[in-house]
């Protein structure tokens, strides 16, 4: 098996090789350099009014409705080396690699803002729970984005990722959709929640990869606090104010 991963990278940087995205250096879609200009952010914020909700024990949630907690965004998806690193991740097969480096730029963020450090994760009902695709867009990509990046902040944080979530519609993807009305209604029950019993009263972190309107996340998070979820967070690598 080691032998057969081995071939399977050398074939790999043979036909696709890697080079940095930002200054073309070979063997990397990321190299050092380029991640350490990047200017992740050192706070996160309320999803609704924008506002700092860094103090995770004292901090007021938002009046305005809302299902999730928090929000957590590392960059701005606006920075033409971020919006690179992203397209080539969600729309090229070979590129699944960039999982790694990109979910460190997340768990710097999360370093930076004391999350990992403060109350909010010192819960073993705390799960990584990764926005899915549909079945035949897994098919088409070959990974779920969004579950990488758990898998590599789950090595990181030892917490667990359950895929509570299933996406059961086909719908135009979000990205494609302007008008911030028409993407919450496209995104309407999409979701459902399996496993609903093991979703009662947990933590939950959504990770996915871009926000831009919270719709797609806004639409996970009511269904999982419709299972019972105690609470519902959202990181994702990149937002976008810009729709």
């Amino acid at each position: 098996m080691r032998n057969f991963k081995k071939l399977k990278n050398f074939l790999l940087d043979v036909f696709f090789p890697k080079f940095c995205l930002g200054c073309g250096k070979e063997k990397t879609w990321l190299c050092q350099d380029c991640q350490a200009l990047l200017e992740i952010q050192e706070e996160n914020f309320c999803p609704v009014c924008g506002k700092v909700t860094f103090d995770f024990k004292t901090h007021d949630f938002c009046k305005r409705k809302t299902s999730l907690e928090g929000l957590f965004w590392a960059v701005d998806y606006n920075n033409p080396l971020v919006k690179k690193l992203i397209l080539k991740f969600k729309y090229e097969s070979f590129a699944k690699e960039l999982a790694q480096p990109l979910a460190k730029v997340l768990i710097s963020h999360f370093l930076l803002t004391g999350f990992f450090q403060g109350r909010a994760l010192d819960n073993s009902q705390f799960v990584l729970v990764p926005i899915p695709l549909t079945k035949r867009r897994l098919k088409w990509r070959g990974f779920n984005q969004a579950e990488e990046i758990s898998k590599e902040i789950s090595k990181f944080s030892q917490l667990p990722v359950e895929n509570f979530l299933i996406r059961e519609k086909e719908r135009e993807p979000q990205m494609k959709i302007q008008d911030l009305k028409k993407r919450k209604e496209n995104i309407k029950g999409v979701f459902s929640c399996h496993l609903p019993e093991k979703v009662k009263g947990k933590k939950i972190l959504l990770i996915d990869d871009v926000c831009t309107t919270r719709a797609t996340l806004e639409e996970a998070a009511k269904v999982l606090k419709k299972a019972g979820a105690k609470q519902v967070w959202a990181a994702v690598i990149a937002f976008s104010s810009k729709t």
